[in-house]
């Protein structure tokens, strides 16, 4: 009979270009091959653990979450070091542990540049509850092990060396060596396998890995490359062969120590965002009904039960409110709204523009506490898409704020909890058809030039597989044995992480220390960190993210509200805009949409005219139509020959009119495909989200494929067509290729409107804010002001006596016959020059200005208010009698003395 066996030294993809194997191939191969338990250690990371945990808890496995570290910076080897480092191996035997260890990985990975760690010999005591292993080197004395390993058992009372027979020829002698060490330090023997990769075939994938890690080809790894291929989770059988059953055994007994799951995490909100005397509950509903006040002005009003005034709100608001809030306090989700409210109250304080989006942020209490500008009185979306009880998942909503004042948000959010509380999610930077065939072919010594015409010549519709044909037309000989081994890796590569990135905007704050809940790194960008973990990650296991998202056109229509409300003499917000203008539909349905938001590419211009957008919901239709998603799921035709009456509107059966009455009976939204499922083919809200998240993860393994015997069958099963049924999925799987959400459709609709009505009734204030707002959008600035110019817009060029740094407005003078002012181009559209130093050529001229109106007043020798000197029209001309700002300039020189 076999001994039992855990592997406790195994690294994934995670340990970038050195792990072979995906960790959840990792799992699926150790079940497969009766394994008791397997540890996942990457190199000073727990990027791979969420990944391994889920496909674990498939299979009810025993998973094990661990990291290793290489111990050269302590004990360095003497150069060139070919032999692979002493390292040690520490695994989490409970949460403490676990806290302990992620702690231990954030002080080694930020003291260090990103990519990269630095562990020190103060950093080892304190790690109670964690099984240490110590990797000697292969090759290293008894003596020079003993005391390694003394040292060691000095700082873990739970220590093993690591016995790695990967038949090398040193066996037997490493063997005798660690039973020496073991018997003159005490320290018991453990088997371990130096795990790389799941299956004996991926040894020429981790050659290639190597080769790209050290910059050289296969050919010249030399002595870097493993001579054999015994790193990966052997057989129990070729392990009985190789270790004794002591050995064996003891992995086991190890593995039992180690009880620890990630699904023992628990998320904890922060506290700060609750005054005193209040509690989550109260505080939310307290800031809820404040907002009503605001947003459903005037009437008569009523106390309602809560005691809150609701003002002039109307009763179905009313009901959706006291839904929400019920549903919100079930599921203890209050902080979370209460944290998003926080950040958008901070922005509105520093005049930064934000809108929030998602199904979350489309709420009657999200709109209450201003996280978003969309009523949900005018839109149907399903508040429990993201916030339900039978999921019990977080909510999710994104806020977009103002591209270039974005910073200010974010670190106001680590100032406010600190850097040990907050840090961005990871984003996993994954191997794609033209990087993974261009870094193997440079491993494998194909000309460099090649690869560059090859990657150039690979477009997204290929596919995301190297096909022979492709490589043939690129004079490749698809026969030869390189060009197909070329092929093979690329192919196998493709989806590897590549590395880890930050996300966008997405924030995680912590109650407590994040870094005991996942280890923080430092970002490339300068004041930023990271966790390990990215959005799907975090979705897994219940971790709060918000998202600080920034968007051009927030930048822009501030800038222009600010010159509206500077013009008209009275504050102008988005709110004041009137809703539903004629004249502002007019000009969208003429395709006059040069420079608005979503809706200004030649692919919406084209639909414009088709769809004729009359009303805001439209306007959502329209954002989300133009897709991939619905142009691939046979969609946008149907909606249109039903919209312009040339299609009869029509329902399988009248229980899914509900879901499609919206849109015509053709599903164009992801939440009403969830519907659709859940109506037509009995999906439970559970299963709906599932098939939600496959058509998100269209980039990642998996897709749709799993659901198709489970939407036929449902529909089949209640009495639809399957010719129906087929459409339905064929629309689902257009949805796996950018499908869009109705939730999110709806906030960008009213950023398309109100651009829209800027450009219809202010086109000049929208001209310069957009100018001041660049980089952004389809159109460069060029074209921006000859749309501007056949608007009747007078457009006046830059002038170094007049224009501002920025682009302005000069309002007409009484002999001028014109209702919009004029825009002044402004010195940041001047190519090459820095902003630094047209910056200071505005302050200069104004000093000059300043400096010849004090001269003027200090004429007066009774030292009286002279308005004639204050005005004097001479210090006025002598200003403008310079030629140019270098003039300028120098004169300001010269008055400095």
């Amino acid at each position: 009979m076999l001994c039992a066996y855990a592997e406790l030294h195994c690294q994934s993809n995670f340990s970038f270009l050195r792990g072979a194997s995906q960790p959840d191939e990792l799992v699926e191969r150790a079940v497969h091959q009766g394994y008791a338990a397997l540890a996942i250690t990457d190199e000073c990371s727990l990027a791979g653990v969420v990944r391994a945990h889920l496909q674990a808890k498939t299979s009810g496995f025993h998973l094990i979450i661990g990291a290793q570290f290489s111990l050269r910076e302590l004990w360095p080897l003497p150069a060139p070091a070919l032999e692979p480092p002493p390292r040690l191996l520490l695994l989490a035997r409970n949460r403490n542990g676990y806290g302990n260890l992620s702690e231990l990985i954030t002080r080694a990975r930020m003291r260090a540049e990103k990519g990269s760690y630095r562990l020190l010999a103060d950093d080892l005591s304190g790690l109670d509850d964690c099984v240490a292993l110590f990797v000697p080197e292969p090759r290293a004395s008894v003596a020079l092990i003993g005391e390694q390993t003394v040292f060691l058992r000095q700082r873990f009372p739970a220590l093993w060396i690591a016995v790695e027979l990967l038949a090398r020829g040193h066996d037997q002698s490493m063997l005798d060596n660690l039973r020496a060490v073991s018997q003159a330090t005490r320290v018991p023997l453990v088997a371990a396998g130096d795990v790389q990769f799941h299956i004996r075939s991926r040894k020429s994938l981790q050659d290639t890995l190597s080769a790209i890690r050290l910059n050289c080809t296969v050919r010249e790894l030399g002595f870097q490359i493993a001579p054999n291929a015994e790193q990966h989770l052997r057989s129990r059988l070729r392990l009985a062969q190789r270790y004794s059953p002591e050995l064996l055994a003891a992995s086991v007994e190890i593995a039992k120590l180690c009880t620890f799951s990630l699904d023992e995490l628990r998320y904890e909100y922060p506290e700060e965002i609750v005054p005193a005397g209040e509690t989550p509950t109260s505080w939310l509903r307290k800031l809820t009904y404040e907002g009503v006040k605001l947003r459903y002005p005037g009437g008569s009003g009523h106390n309602n039960a809560s005691g809150h005034n609701n003002g002039n709100l109307p009763e179905s608001v009313r009901t959706q409110i006291e839904h929400e809030l019920q549903l919100i306090a079930d599921l203890h989700y209050e902080p979370y709204f209460l944290t998003v409210a926080d950040i958008v109250r901070f922005a509105r304080q520093q005049n930064i523009l934000c809108q929030g989006r998602g199904s979350a942020a489309n709420s009657a209490v999200c709109y209450c506490l201003g996280i978003t500008e969309v009523d949900p009185a005018r839109m149907n979306v399903l508040f429990e898409r993201f916030i339900s009880k039978e999921r019990n998942e977080p909510p999710d909503i994104d806020v977009d704020f103002e591209h270039q004042r974005r910073e200010e948000v974010m670190q106001y959010i680590y100032n406010k909890y600190g850097r040990d509380r907050a840090a961005l999610t990871a984003t996993v930077v994954s191997y794609r058809p033209r990087s993974a065939m261009r870094d193997v072919g440079k491993a494998l010594g194909i000309d460099a030039q090649r690869l560059e015409q090859l990657s150039k010549s690979h477009q997204w519709w290929d596919g995301r597989r190297m096909c022979a044909d492709k490589l043939k037309a690129q004079g490749f000989d698809p026969q030869s044995l390189t060009v197909q081994h070329w092929v093979s890796m690329t192919n196998t590569l493709m989806g590897f992480p590549r590395h880890l990135s930050q996300h966008t905007g997405g924030f995680v704050i912590a109650r407590d220390r994040l870094s005991r809940l996942v280890p923080i790194e430092n970002a490339s960008m300068e004041n930023r960190s990271v966790i390990e973990w990215d959005k799907d990650d975090l979705d897994a296991l219940g971790l709060l993210k918000v998202d600080i998202l920034a968007l051009g056109m927030l930048s822009a229509i501030r800038r222009a509200l600010d010159l509206i409300a500077a013009r008209r003499g009275t504050p102008f917000r988005i709110q004041d805009i009137p809703a539903e203008d004629t004249d502002t539909y007019d000009m969208i349905c003429r395709a006059d949409t040069v420079g608005v938001f979503q809706i200004e590419s030649r692919a919406q211009m084209s639909m414009l005219p088709r769809l004729r957008p009359r009303k805001f919901y439209d306007l959502v239709i329209e954002v989300a139509i133009v897709r991939p998603g619905p142009i691939q799921g046979g969609m946008v035709h149907p909606y249109l020959r039903r919209r312009q009456g040339l299609e009869q509107v029509d329902y399988p059966r009248e229980e899914i009119k509900q879901a499609l009455a919206r849109t015509l009976g053709v599903p164009i939204f992801q939440e009403q495909v969830m519907q659709v499922a859940m109506i037509a083919a009995g999906f439970t809200a559970g299963e709906a989200d599932a098939l939600r998240r496959a058509m998100a993860a269209w980039k990642r393994k998996g897709g749709l494929g799993g659901f198709y015997e489970r939407v036929l069958s449902g529909m089949l099963e209640r009495g639809y067509d399957r010719e129906f049924a087929e459409r339905i999925f064929k629309q689902i799987e257009g949805f796996g290729e950018y499908g869009f959400p109705e939730s999110h459709a709806a906030s960008f609709a009213l950023l398309v409107y109100v651009s829209c009505w800027i450009k219809c009734h202010e086109p000049a204030a929208f001209l310069a804010a957009l100018l001041n707002s660049q980089p952004m959008g389809f159109y460069a600035p060029a074209q921006l002001v000859r749309d501007a110019r056949g608007h009747g817009v007078e457009v006046r060029a830059v002038d170094v006596l007049v224009s501002q740094y920025e682009c302005t407005l000069e309002e007409p003078t009484e002999l001028e016959h014109r209702t919009q002012p004029a825009v002044r181009l402004g010195l940041n559209q001047i190519g090459g020059l820095n902003s630094e130093a047209a910056r200071r050529l505005v302050a200069v001229r104004e000093q000059r200005l300043c400096n010849m109106r004090n001269r003027a007043l200090n004429k007066n020798p009774h030292g009286h208010d002279d308005p004639n000197l204050r005005d004097d029209p001479h210090a006025h001309d002598e200003l403008f009698a310079f030629d140019s700002i270098e003039d300028l300039a120098r004169a300001v020189q010269l008055d400095q003395g």
